[in-house]
């Protein structure tokens, strides 16, 4: 009986009950906050993050390289741990989301501390542009009206649908950004995206992913040694400088 009640659980839960026991221990949940920022980490600085000892963090991380969550890079005598895919730090970024909207509302906010400071400012979430600048430029997208939302609340909902405007249309494509081609491709077209350190959306999906290529396209951003720290260059300051103050 317990044999096909638990085929049934994986059928139709799948894997979801082993994420969550790994996510679950305080201890492993820490090491895995502190590799968000796209870095690989020795075994030893993981061990002192936790607040463990030597073999029980060995012990987690090992369970956590196992369950794929975390890739191990061996160099020498190092062991280097590090977010195994983008798409787990996403869904680590979207739990963590997930976690602070459902806390009580009487629990203290995340310290900004907590969020490392040269992740801030521009990063990539995913495949599209995170952090302060996107915030910013979103808001700026909105005011200028190359946007449009369902409804005036839906912009700071979790993932809300989004639109061009015929004016938004015409911009991005002085971008570089054919719209028509984005709509094509097999994802969602445009939404937004609560950033998880700024707590406010910024612009997702196929056009976010786009947005940021095209960034990258103009040189106005830098990818980094860091995986997912991005770089503004000194263009893409003046750039975002001109469009933020509606020049």
């Amino acid at each position: 009986m317990n044999s096909a009640l638990d085929d049934v659980r994986s059928r139709h839960f799948p894997g979801l009950s082993r994420i969550g026991a790994l996510l679950a221990d305080p201890g492993r949940a820490a090491m895995l906050w502190s590799l968000m920022d796209g870095t690989a980490r020795p075994a030893g600085e993981l061990t002192m993050i936790a607040g463990l000892s030597p073999s029980a963090a060995s012990a987690h991380l090992a369970r956590l390289t196992d369950g794929g969550l975390l890739a191990l890079e061996v160099s020498g005598r190092h062991r280097y741990y590090r977010i195994a895919t983008p798409d787990i730090a996403a869904a680590i970024e979207a739990l963590a989301n997930l976690a602070r909207a459902s806390a009580p509302q009487a629990a203290p906010q995340r310290p900004a501390s907590a969020v490392p400071l040269e992740m801030r400012y521009a990063r990539t979430c995913y495949d599209h542009l995170a952090g302060e600048l996107a915030v910013r430029l979103f808001d700026g997208m909105l005011a200028r009206r190359w946007l449009s939302t369902p409804d005036a609340d839906s912009a700071t909902r979790e993932s809300s649908a989004l639109d061009t405007t015929p004016d938004g249309t015409l911009a991005f494509a002085q971008l570089g950004i054919d719209v028509t081609a984005q709509r094509a491709r097999r994802r969602r077209f445009a939404c937004t995206c609560i950033d998880w350190s700024e707590r406010r959306p910024h612009l997702g999906g196929a056009l976010g992913a786009a947005y940021l290529e095209a960034c990258e396209t103009h040189s106005w951003i830098e990818h980094t040694a860091k995986r997912r720290v991005l770089r503004v260059t000194p263009a893409g300051q003046r750039h975002f400088e001109a469009f933020l103050s509606g020049r």
